[in-house]
């Protein structure tokens, strides 16, 4: 017997709570931040030549110098010949770090993560012309080839110069990924500064690294390694300096991201296989299948299934149009059919439902919606499938609240909702977001978005004028995890196109997200 929706719904209101409780207590837990100078010398690895005192500053006769005052917090190099790196006991992987330093005129030092990868530090304020690109402050420092007729290469100068002038105190905020390695140690993936910023500009994002920098302490790589401070180009000093460690790759947006296949066809792509090659080449998570589209009936969706199996990716939806005045239920073969191809698929039924008599989103229809959908959900539960209700503009279930009243009434515990954000905009206000998605939560199974206009439209996902990464934001705060497609329907042109600028746009999405949970540590 099936749960009731009631208890249901209790339990999962339970979930989304505990849901929106657990990141706040995992970050304390898991991203606790490391300082690295409120406690002297104690993080680092012996070093005699290093000092703790209580300030820095310029020396008010010698600008090539720093002058100091007794106490603790701040980690001095006096600038006394070649001292060597201050090397953190710790090392560490993927990262936020803070760190603030001050330089007198002529001096430049550098921080490497892992002791690999150099930030350089250097006295750039209005500086004019650079040696070579990443030799400035903040720059990140290239790599060096003595058989190269241009030995530095790979290095990146800032964006823009945010130096301060020397004696300064100045901060480097940084969010580092290190390098991915497979279970035999072969380096998979670069490591990646995801975002410096200086003086509270951002002066690099996503910048991948091809490997260790000139002055790196290991010319290897490797999953982890410490920080280090560069100490042999004379006086610099340090203070508040702490790390966290992140886990980028369940930060951002971790949602499994489809492809509806509205959006994958073209005069190109009319095939099953060739729609399939074209999302696994992007990196799509998979399809949603409209029955229509490109052939009707089980056959096309059979095809479907056996290309989406032999590509590892996933079928996250069937789409169907029905009629709530439909004596005959044409409509129950083709569902049946298609709910015992997806058995044991962990997939879902996508239903929009029209009507010839009731108008959008009048309740008269209600008794026969869920009659209809109680059906379609008993036939899918026995093949372990869901049901997501399909708002969709001018239908008669056209809101999010309207699928939300069926699937109480339904009283089906795999009976959920869908929130198309072009169908949302379309018959609603943008002002209603939170309070819709707040009744959405409980019964929320998928979402679909793309680029759009505040009044609905549907474009590639880097087009609009509506800003869908707040949506997203907002999502990701209410502990949504369930998948989320791009819708395509009607925009034409290139499905390659298309499908690559609203990947390109999804990843910057959960980039730019990540970053601001590290900031939020």
């Amino acid at each position: 017997m099936q749960l009731s929706r009631k208890k249901t719904v209790i339990r999962t209101i339970c979930i989304v709570m505990m849901m929106r409780v657990a990141p706040v207590c995992a970050a304390k837990c898991t991203m606790e931040k490391i300082m690295l100078t409120e406690s002297g010398l104690s993080a680092w690895r012996t070093n005699s030549s290093w000092e703790v005192v209580g300030d820095a500053f310029l020396h008010p006769r010698n600008e090539n110098l720093l002058s100091t005052k007794e106490g603790k917090g701040v980690i001095v190099n006096r600038g006394r010949g070649n001292i060597g790196p201050l090397v953190s006991n710790k090392v560490f992987s993927d990262v936020r770090a803070h760190i603030e330093f001050a330089i007198p005129k002529a001096s430049d030092s550098g921080v490497l993560f892992q002791g690999r990868y150099e930030i350089q530090i250097a006295d750039s304020w209005a500086q004019q012309q650079s040696l070579f690109p990443g030799s400035e402050c903040g720059g990140i420092y290239p790599r060096w080839d003595e058989t190269r007729i241009i030995k530095p290469y790979d290095g990146q100068s800032p964006i823009e110069n945010t130096s301060r002038p020397t004696g300064q105190w100045q901060c480097l905020d940084v969010v580092f990924r290190a390098p991915r390695f497979d279970d035999q140690n072969r380096k998979i993936e670069n490591a990646r500064f995801i975002e410096v910023k200086l003086n509270g500009t951002v002066i690099h994002k996503n910048v991948e690294l091809t490997g260790p920098t000139r002055y790196s302490l290991n010319q290897d790589e490797a999953a982890t390694g410490p920080i280090a401070l560069q100490g042999d180009r004379g006086a610099i000093a340090f203070r508040n300096i702490w790390v966290a460690s992140i886990d980028p790759d369940k930060a951002g947006l971790t949602n499994p991201f489809f492809a509806m296949d509205t959006a994958t066809t073209d005069e190109l792509h009319i095939t099953a296989k060739s729609q399939v090659q074209l999302v696994k080449e992007l990196g799509y998570a998979g399809i949603a299948y409209w029955e229509r589209n490109p052939s009707k009936g089980p056959a096309g969706l059979g095809e479907m299934l056996n290309e989406l199996d032999g590509q590892g990716l996933k079928v996250f939806g069937v789409y169907f149009s029905i009629k709530l005045e439909d004596p005959n239920e044409k409509y129950m073969p083709l569902i049946s059919a298609s709910i015992r191809l997806l058995a044991g698929r962990q997939t879902m039924i996508w239903l929009a439902i029209t009507s010839d008599v009731n108008k959008p989103s009048v309740p008269a229809g209600d008794s026969q919606a869920v009659e209809i959908v109680s059906k379609i959900a008993d036939i899918a539960y026995e093949n372990n499938v869901t049901v997501a209700l399909y708002p969709h503009v001018d239908f008669w279930l056209e809101k999010v609240q309207d699928a939300v009243r069926i699937a109480e009434k339904t009283n089906r515990r795999n009976v959920g909702v869908t929130f198309n954000l072009y169908h949302w905009l379309r018959t609603d206000n943008p002002r209603n977001m939170e309070s819709v998605l707040n009744l959405a939560m409980p019964y929320l199974s998928v979402v679909t978005i793309n680029g759009t206009t505040e009044t609905g439209s549907i474009e590639p996902l880097d087009e609009g004028t509506f800003d869908v990464y707040e949506f997203l934001k907002a999502l990701k705060k209410r502990g949504f995890k369930g998948p989320i497609g791009l819708q395509g329907y009607g925009i034409g042109g290139s499905a390659h196109e298309n499908l690559k600028r609203s990947m390109t746009a999804w990843r910057e999405f959960s980039q730019r997200l990540a970053v601001e949970e590290a900031e939020n540590l």
